[in-house]
């Protein structure tokens, strides 16, 4: 059977998951989740939610899916080895670095690989199995055959979204909030300002970025025979009412092998919903009906609401929904004390005695006034599923006695159900530093179009030139004319499905018999293209860099290189221990989005003819900012920042960082600002944009 597995941002929540049917539970606890703004909890808060849950046949997961400095990885071991003592039964990362920290000081505790790992191809889903996880929850893009694909052929678990908040960017690949507003959704801070008005023609006047809550209520039977081991729930910022609502709908179905009632899916929606909901990626069918916002409520559907959330109170303030099955075993033999045992599905049994029964005088004990003693467990959390009685004749025994021998013996099962399971524990090290590089970086360049590597630009001998794959391979006239001093690299695609994969591959192999060596690398899912074809692996920014410890691990997975994340800071990034070279973009339009959703498309009514091209493709925001959105590989599209990077100026401060490259990442500029661009930065000419920023690395990201 599916695991539903439901949100849990407060104790009510918790409470409100459990008793309306959930398999297992997700919760933060402290500071590094990716729900920073929910109630988070204490250690004794945590204590009582992972008892409760065991003692209910609930799982318990940590969310600890954000990304952690070096600082902050210390303080998060606590966390991860509190959670592994007090039995959590695994724990979500998104970080490389937080990953290898969790199998230090806990190694026997299973770790799933958060959505904000980007996971959506198999080869993504068979790196996380090497990497030693039991699960991965899939991007929540994808299509009904991509899901299908990756199931029939994944050696681990497969999580799916099913209900809740979409994003309008690949999970873990957005930088929206950070760049414009200083608060990090890979952080857990995420601001969410794709739910803000923007629009074309410099006229904020619509919602282009905000798309409807998913809603796959109508496919759970699908998605158990295609082998999906769990189905998630979104909204640990949402109020226990809904998750209440919304969990017990999907358990209710589940549990009955059936699609939600049209009463229910109404009651889905007065839960929360954005003019409905969609199951526009999940059929493969994306375009305008997938975008809604959150509307101002009637006031019939107001009030019915308020009645939908009272009722949903009453089902977890109301006492207990028993839950888990039990056996019963019960022996009334003459002259010896009376014996009571209760077993459950996990193999805990639980045996008590009492007072020896008497000699009846009137009516004796029969088994039928057994049975119905010790299966009276309302208002606990189980369930009596059957009696076996041995019984004696012609004894009595009152019912007091015998519900006292029920409720010892539950509450001595109860207590086995709390005890966490026997773990090792081990110590955080963070092992060798790295010495810096003390030489200047070399200047490396990526392009957006096979255009921008201009002979003029090849002629300034930066170190390396990265081109998209899909450019390199339908221009392979630049490996000859690109000077033997200027190493050509390729840039694969951050996100390419199973179902492009074999294209993506005969491009590699040509642009491998161009002579090009070095591949860039903005997901884990692309190690195993690269690598099989004997390219030498290089880290993008899509990897996240952020920390000491996901350097380690990317060595040990081969790379000759990384990119620091442009969401540090330059003093943090000097005081990274670098066990590998290191690049960092300090020019260009950095992105902000990577979205399977069309929006140029959706612009032009579903008109593809050249509209990737159009110099207009500028989106507005309220505030009148201009963010291009380019083409990305398989007809995705890219939203860049609206002012460039520009740190020129700066040098003194980036060569004082210990990188072995500095970027010039070229988006829309045409080959002559690239040019006057590359020049400015080896110090040939006072060049500068028009308007420009600093990016992130001078201010502080929550």
């Amino acid at each position: 059977m599916l695991e539903l597995l439901s949100p849990a941002g407060s104790m009510e929540a918790v409470r409100a998951a459990v008793q309306n049917g959930a398999d297992a539970i997700y919760m933060g606890y402290g500071d590094f989740n990716a729900r920073r703004n929910a109630k988070n909890f204490t250690r004794e808060e945590f204590a009582q939610a992972v008892e409760y849950c065991h003692v209910r046949g609930c799982k318990v997961y940590l969310t600890l899916n954000t990304l952690l400095t070096d600082r902050e990885l210390p303080q998060a071991v606590p966390c991860a080895a509190d959670a592994s003592a007090l039995g959590v039964d695994a724990v979500l990362v998104q970080d490389l670095g937080v990953l290898r920290m969790v199998r230090q000081v806990a190694p026997d505790l299973p770790v799933h690989a958060s959505t904000q790992m980007t996971v959506h191809n198999l080869d993504g889903v068979r790196q996380m199995a090497d990497l030693g996880m039991t699960r991965a929850v899939l991007s929540r893009e994808l299509s009904r055959d991509a899901i299908a694909h990756i199931c029939a052929h994944s050696p681990i678990e497969i999580e799916v979204f099913a209900h809740g908040a979409l994003c309008m960017c690949y999970s873990g690949q957005c930088f929206l909030s950070s760049l414009i507003g200083g608060r990090s959704g890979n952080r857990g801070l995420c601001a969410q300002p794709c739910r803000l008005r923007y629009g074309w023609n410099g006229k904020a006047d619509s919602n282009p970025l905000s798309l409807k809550d998913m809603s796959l209520a109508g496919h759970l039977r699908e998605l158990r025979k295609m082998g999906v081991s769990c189905v998630k729930l979104e909204g640990r910022m949402k109020r226990p009412e809904y998750v209440a609502i919304v969990t017990g709908i999907y358990a209710a179905a589940i549990r009955e092998d059936r699609e939600p009632t049209a009463q229910e899916m109404t009651a889905l929606a007065d839960a929360f919903s954005r003019q409905g909901f969609t199951q526009g990626y999940y059929e493969d069918k994306t375009g305008p009906d997938m975008f809604g916002v959150r509307e101002e409520r009637k006031e019939r559907e107001s009030e019915r609401e308020k009645k939908l959330f009272e009722q949903a109170r009453l089902s977890y303030e109301d006492g207990e929904r028993s839950r888990v099955p039990v056996t019963f075993f019960a022996e009334v033999r003459r002259g010896q004390p009376a014996r009571v045992a209760v077993k459950d599905e996990a193999g805990h049994i639980a045996a008590v005695e009492g007072p020896a029964a008497e000699e009846a005088r009137t009516r004796a004990l029969d088994q039928a006034a057994v049975e119905k003693q010790l299966g009276r467990t309302g208002g606990t959390p189980y369930r009596c599923t059957a009696v076996k009685t041995k019984l004696d004749e012609g004894l009595s025994m009152s019912a007091a006695a015998l519900n006292a021998l029920r409720r010892s013996a539950l509450e001595e099962l109860t207590a086995q159900r709390k005890v966490p399971p026997q773990r090792r524990t081990g110590e955080f090290r963070t092992g060798v530093r790295y010495e810096q590089r003390r030489e200047p970086p070399v200047l490396t360049c990526s392009v957006t179009r096979a255009q921008q590597a201009s002979d003029d630009l090849l002629a300034l001998c930066p170190a390396l030139v990265y081109v998209p794959l899909e450019e390199l391979a339908a221009h392979p006239e630049l490996a000859d004319r690109c000077p033997a001093e200027v190493r050509l690299g390729v840039t694969l695609p951050r996100v390419a499905w199973d179902r492009e994969r074999d294209r993506m591959m005969d491009q590699m192999k040509e642009v491998y018999d161009l002579g090009v060596r070095d591949a860039l690398i903005g997901n884990l899912g692309m190690i195993a293209p690269a690598r099989a074809l004997g390219f030498t692996l290089r880290g993008d920014y899509g990897l996240e860099v952020y920390n000491s410890q996901t350097y380690k691990e990317l060595r040990h997975l081969g790379f000759a290189s990384v990119t620091a994340s442009f969401e540090l800071k330059f003093p943090q990034i000097r005081d990274l221990s670098k066990a590998l070279d290191t690049e960092l973009i300090v020019y260009g339009r950095l992105p902000l989005m990577m979205m399977e959703n069309c929006i140029l498309r959706n612009r032009t009514g579903g008109r593809c003819e050249r509209a990737c091209e159009g110099p207009d493709n500028l989106l507005t925001d309220r505030k009148g900012a201009q963010f291009p959105v380019i083409r990305a590989y398989g007809c995705r599209n890219e939203l860049l920042n609206s002012k460039t990077l520009f740190l020129a100026d700066k040098a003194a401060d980036y060569r004082r960082l210990g990188l072995w490259g500095a970027r010039l990442h070229f988006t829309t500029e045409d080959p002559a600002t690239c040019v006057l661009a590359a020049r400015r930065y080896l110090g040939q000419s006072s060049w500068s944009p028009r308007e420009y920023t600093r990016g992130l690395y001078y201010r502080d990201v929550e």
